[in-house]
């Protein structure tokens, strides 16, 4: 089972953090680390592994962090902790970790984990371990038991029995204890040497040297079992997955016994295969000559093994399939280069992956000189370089990872620096093939004996028949000794000819010479031949051919022309059809001029096909003349053809063409004129009375001429459409253009897209940036007929970069993104006045100065000001430009005492900063003489007894004045306490009593003079409740109210009394007297109600516990029935809150002390917290509890000790708490 999440520890957090090694997550557990200490980390993550069943599997990692991590293992679906399967280990020399899994089993297969941990974070990473397993296994059954809860009735065996299917094995060669498993020899045989260092980390082994040498062996011993049952195999080509979801492997071979059978396994079993004609047939094998080709169809997970092809028992060819279980996390875009330049593409997958396949048009690409592959070191980004790109370049490449593939299309355009260079290339080109056909001669020597035969005189001549066409035979020469050599260019079915070689002759002075002759045939062109002859020794004054007549396809109903040439004008001919001479009434016309002789058959028929030859002086040219149509396309079928076909991007688009059925027909489909092949996303199907296109995932590019094309020997014909698909649009094209840069906007002006994506562009979408900032803001979206736009919203100064988008129907184009444009020019403003000192101080010197006569044009958006010190050459700026002073006056701070100082300012506009003004007059930060002065004090203050009493005054003077504190006009007592600070004088009592309430005077004096003030200070508690509470009525419809008082009623004056009454009418407590400094009070009552008083005393600090009067009225005068039962008397009682927690906001530094009162019985268990932290064990504290009196003190306190203050009392019967805020002043 897979282990549960882990749980973030209550009072941690969890912060993500990124690791230098990329795949790894690391998680922060504290706020702030402390100094000297790290998170953990991976210096080296473990790397994805495949391996054989059976064989070990090591996993290995190092980590860092302080403290030192401790390193565990896991993994997604299963459990680690069998030591036995799995057994992590440290070496502390390498200081690496590492899991060992013995014996891996194919289910064992997973994403494994390896964690680091210290008390700061955690860092995790992942490995995939895949496990293929070879050969077949024998399924392990339980009959002893029944899991799914069937009977076990024989006649149910009987049943499954019948069901059984018979799969055969194949013979494996028994494994040998020590030895490397058989199955890594068949594939090591059948692999390209590129592939042999990953097929040998897979297998386990190291030895490369070793296994070169047996490798050789087993090649040799292979070769000698494969001739038993084949004559040669060759051009094997690897198993790959193409880009129509395919994988194909494919090899030529050729069997001794055309009646063995051919065998295909996976993972040892034997698979049925079809023939390739059926799409539903999962393995197929198709035959071409001595090519066999394998494919798998519909690819998934399950059919990642290894594949082996064998001819009755001798293994011929074996290859692994890995398919990868990963997505595309980054998918491949779309590049544009110019020629010459490098194109990139890459593709990012979610999980390791070891090797995938490339492609360029649906054609698998290998590394080399043109391509660069590479794979990064956690085999999760593969990369293609598609080196010094030229046109044939473009097209659609592919990413193929198992059954994921990703597509992006690659334009090239011509590099503008490349015009104008010199053209060398034709003569390159011409010397090139000629060099080419003689070497094509001297490979067709072995035609001599063909050429022979053909050649009926004596004199050397050469037929010169060119492959599969009409080129003129070159002429040799005689007895002359000649020798010949012919480039016929003529009409053909094949784009290159083939050479004929003349015989040999004897020349007048009994030298031989050779005759040769080569053609070269255009394609479905026809041409005249040409001959030229070079000669040896000796000259020649018999009659030969110059040029010999060429075989001719002509059209039914058309001329047709049969050309020979001599080497004399001075000899007539004759012409022979079929043995049979001709003449001019067989309804041919025979012509001569010159050395060329004619013969033209005006319109030709079926009756006119045969052989023609013509003779003169025993010297003989034939040629064979077929007569026949051009192909034709149905009628109904070419008008529906003609139509354009439009689909969107990533659709698919099918084209189909009928014609009768005709013999010899060559069927070709083009693109923009490049030929279509079936394979990838194109399909060609290729019937006898029809044909199909489909071109599946189409892309714009794909947009274009469609042309199919039908050729047979007699000439071809074509028909044309068109396909558009629609694809959203080009970006805008540039240059961007500004119209108009001021103040109040930028106008810009660009060009339409290249490309429309097929559809009109409906509107074009702007978005703008300012520089220094991370945000996009769309600004406007205009139709397509516009094609400026005018951005109101600018700033002067301010740079700015635009993105243009097109839109049309199919969506939003990529962006033009503009260069920084600055809006309007900068104007700056004038300088200012110097600044006035208004007044200076030790700590502040007050400035003012008056705005510039000239602000640049724009408005002023604040100024700059500057101090110097005295004997120093250094302006320092007392605010940034970004942060200008709004008004016409400053107080300078930032200076020292007894220091001189002068000011200058600057003033700011849109354009930014223009000149300083002249400096001011040097002022000294020194205070003024002055008399004390109080500044707004306070003249009483209520402090609730036990609490601290702080009388604070400010004042001003100069020079600092002396200060006495006076109580009722004596000097106050020394354990008081005064605290002095600039221009503050606090007087502190640190616990308060009823005794020192009283007026306290502050006396300040110095030089200048003399101040006092009074505060009156008023030290009291919450009263306590009055007496007890009597109602007499001497008056009908009158009660007299009488209480005893409050024993806090002599020594509080300000002390007084609060009535309430509840009746039986209202039923809800109402108050009918206040501020009553006696004790009775005379009410009016109802008759026939029940009335209930009491009362409260008030003092400054609250009211007091409340005195309940006796009931008066309805049944105020009956007897009580004295109870039997003696009264149950409990003291005990859940906690409760008498007096709150107040709210305190004492300046730093100063004293607070906090109090609430608390009873309950048995005596509660008080506890103290600062936001929701107890905070009972805290030495910052000092907490105390007396007879229910609950007080916390803080002698100093900080910015940091504001928040919630909560008290919560406890006991056995319940809980109560209170809670009060503390906020501390700066």
């Amino acid at each position: 089972m897979s282990q549960p999440p882990e749980e973030i520890p209550v009072g941690q957090v969890e912060i993500k953090k990124r690791s230098r090694v990329p795949g790894v997550m690391i998680t922060q557990y504290v706020k702030e680390l402390p100094r000297g200490k790290t998170l953990p980390d991976f210096s080296r993550k473990p790397i994805a592994l495949t391996v054989q069943e059976g064989k070990v599997a090591i996993f290995k990692a190092m980590v860092s962090g302080d403290p030192v991590p401790t390193v565990t293992w896991a993994r997604n679906k299963g459990d680690t902790s069998d030591p036995e399967k799995y057994k992590p280990r440290y070496d502390e020399r390498a200081r690496e970790h590492s899991l060992e899994i013995v014996n891996v089993q194919v289910d064992q297969g997973d994403t494994y984990k390896c964690l680091a941990t210290n008390p700061f974070g955690k860092a995790v990473c992942t490995a995939t371990l895949s496990v293929f397993s070879v050969g077949l296994k024998k399924k392990q059954t339980d009959t002893s038991s029944n899991k799914d809860g069937q009977s076990n009735d024989p006649e149910d065996f009987r049943k499954m029995l019948k069901k059984t299917k018979i799969v055969k094995k194949r013979k494996e060669k028994p494994k040998k204890e020590g030895e490397i498993d058989p199955k890594f020899w068949e594939v090591m045989l059948s692999a390209k040497k590129s592939d042999y260092e990953r097929i040998c980390h897979e297998f386990g082994v190291t030895d490369f040297r070793w296994m070169l040498k047996q490798l050789n062996l087993k090649k040799k011993e292979k070769e000698d079992e494969q001739a038993k049952v084949v004559e040669n195999v060759d051009n094997i080509k690897q198993i790959e997955v193409n880009t129509s979801g395919r994988a194909e492997f494919e090899f030529n071979m050729k069997l001794k016994d055309t009646n063995s059978k051919i065998y295909l396994y996976k993972n040892g079993e034997m698979l049925d295969y079809g023939d390739g004609t059926d799409d539903s047939s999962k393995h197929n094998m198709k035959k071409t000559g001595d090519k066999y080709s394998f494919s798998i169809n519909n690819l998934d997970l399950n059919d990642s093994g290894l594949y082996q092809v064998d001819v009755d028992d001798v293994n011929i060819f074996s290859t692994t399939l890995a398919i990868p279980d990963v997505e595309f996390n980054g998918m491949l875009k779309d590049a544009k280069v110019v020629e010459g330049q490098d194109a990139v593409f890459e593709g990012v997958f979610s999980g390791p992956v070891t090797q995938i396949t490339w492609c360029a048009n649906d054609i698998s690409l290998e590394h080399g000189d043109k391509y660069n592959i590479t794979v990064s070191e956690d085999k999760l980004r593969h990369r293609l370089v598609v080196k010094n790109c030229n046109k044939e370049d473009k097209g659609v490449y592919t990413a193929i990872a198992g059954i994921k593939s990703s597509r992006a299309t690659l334009a090239v355009d011509e590099d503008p620096n490349a015009r104008g260079k010199g053209r060398g290339g034709a003569s390159e080109g011409a010397d090139d093939i000629a060099r080419r056909l003689a070497e094509e001669q001297a490979r067709l020597q072995r035609g001599k004996d063909e050429a022979a035969r053909r050649s009926k005189g004596t004199d050397g001549r050469s037929d010169g028949v060119d492959g599969r066409g009409d080129g003129a035979d070159g002429r040799g020469d005689g007895a002359d000794g000649r020798g010949g050599l012919g480039l016929g260019d003529g009409s053909g079915r094949d784009a290159t000819g083939k050479y004929g070689q003349g015989r040999e002759g004897t020349d007048g002075s009994g030298k031989s010479g050779k005759g040769s002759g080569m053609g070269l045939g255009a394609d479905g062109l026809g041409g005249q031949s040409a001959g030229v002859g070079s000669g040896g020794d000796g000259t020649d004054d018999k009659v030969h051919f110059a040029s010999g007549l060429s075989d001719k396809n002509a059209l039914r109903g058309k001329p047709a022309e049969l050309v020979c040439k001599l080497n004399t004008d001075k000899i007539d001919g004759v012409w022979y059809k079929d043995g049979k001479k001709l003449t001019s009434k067989d309804g041919v016309v025979i012509s001569k001029d010159g050395c060329t002789h004619k013969l033209i058959i005006q319109n030709c028929k079926d009756s006119d096909a045969g052989q023609y030859h013509f003779e003169v002086n025993g010297c003989k040219t034939e040629a064979i003349v077929k007569v026949g149509d051009l192909p034709e396309f149905d009628q109904d079928a070419l008008q529906k053809f003609s139509n354009t076909v439009i689909v969107k991007a990533g659709q698919s688009a099918s084209f189909k063409m009928s014609f009768p059925p005709q013999a010899s027909l060559e069927i070709k489909w083009f693109k923009k004129g490049s030929e279509l092949l079936d394979g990838g996303s194109v399909k060609v199907v290729k019937e006898s009375n029809h044909s199909r296109l489909q071109m599946k995932d189409c892309l714009r590019s794909d947009t274009g001429q469609i042309k199919i094309q039908l050729k047979n020997p007699f000439g071809s014909i074509e028909a044309l459409s068109s396909l558009i698909v629609l694809d959203k649009p080009g970006p805008p094209r540039g240059p961007l253009e500004v119209n108009e840069s001021t103040s109040s906007g930028l106008e810009l002006k660009w060009n339409p897209p290249k490309d429309d994506g097929g559809s009109a562009v409906t509107n074009y979408i702007i978005e703008r940036q300012q520089v220094g900032q991370g945000t996009w803001k769309k600004v406007g979206d205009i139709s397509a007929n516009h094609l400026t736009f005018r951005d109101k919203s600018v700033s002067l100064g301010k740079r700015y970069i635009y993105r243009i988008y097109a839109e049309n129907l199919e969506g939003i184009s990529e962006a033009m993104e503009t260069e920084k444009i600055m809006a309007g020019s900068l104007m700056f403003p004038g300088p200012l006045a110097p600044p006035t000192v208004v007044s200076a101080f030790k700590n502040c010197i007050n400035l003012t100065w008056t705005p510039p006569e000239k602000d640049g044009g724009t408005k002023i958006l604040g100024y700059q000001l500057e101090k110097r010190k005295k004997d120093t050459n250094m302006w320092v700026t007392l605010n940034p430009v970004s942060q200008p002073i709004q008004g016409l006056k400053y107080a300078v701070k930032d200076v020292s005492e007894g220091s001189e100082y002068e000011f200058r300012v600057t003033a700011i506009n849109m354009s930014g900063a223009g000149e300083p003004s002249a400096p001011s007059v040097m002022v000294c930060a020194k205070n003024p003489n002055m008399k004390p002065h109080f500044k707004d004090p306070e003249d009483f203050m209520v402090v609730r007894s036990g609490n601290s009493i702080r009388i604070k005054i400010n004042y001003e003077a100069s020079p600092p004045p002396d200060i006495t504190w006076l109580k009722n006009g004596e000097p106050v007592s020394p354990w008081n306490k005064i605290i002095h600070s600039d221009g503050t004088c606090t007087l502190v009592i640190p616990s308060s009593k009823y005794d020192d309430s009283g007026v306290y005077t502050i006396v300040a004096k110095n030089s200048m003079g003399q101040a006092s003030f009074d505060i009156e200070v008023r030290v009291t508690d919450e009263p306590k409740a009055p007496g007890p509470v009597e109602i007499e009525q001497l008056v009908h419809g009158k009660v007299i109210i009488t209480w005893g008082p409050s024993p806090d009623h002599k020594r509080d004056d300000r002390l007084h009394y609060m009535v309430e009454e509840h009746n039986s009418n209202t039923r809800n407590w109402r108050t009918i007297a206040d501020h009553l400094l006696c004790t009775t009070y005379t009410t009016s009552i109802q008759p026939g109600r029940e009335y209930h008083f009491r009362v409260y005393a008030k003092n400054d600090m609250g009211l007091s516990d409340p005195s309940d009067s006796p009931t008066w009225g309805v049944n105020s005068n009956k007897a009580v029935a004295a109870s039997t039962v003696p009264p149950i008397i409990t003291l005990e009682r859940p906690p409760s809150i008498l007096v709150p927690l107040k709210l305190h906001t004492p300046p730093t530094g100063y004293q607070c002390y906090m109090s609430c009162a608390v009873r309950g019985c048995p005596s509660p268990y008080i506890a103290w917290y600062h936001n929701g932290i107890c905070i009972d064990s805290d030495k910052n504290y000092y907490i105390r509890n007396t007879f229910g009196v609950c007080s916390m003190c803080i002698l100093r306190v900080r910015p940091e000790d504001s928040g919630e203050y909560k008290v919560v009392a406890v006991n056995s019967f319940g809980r109560a708490e209170c809670s009060s805020t503390l906020k501390v002043k700066d």
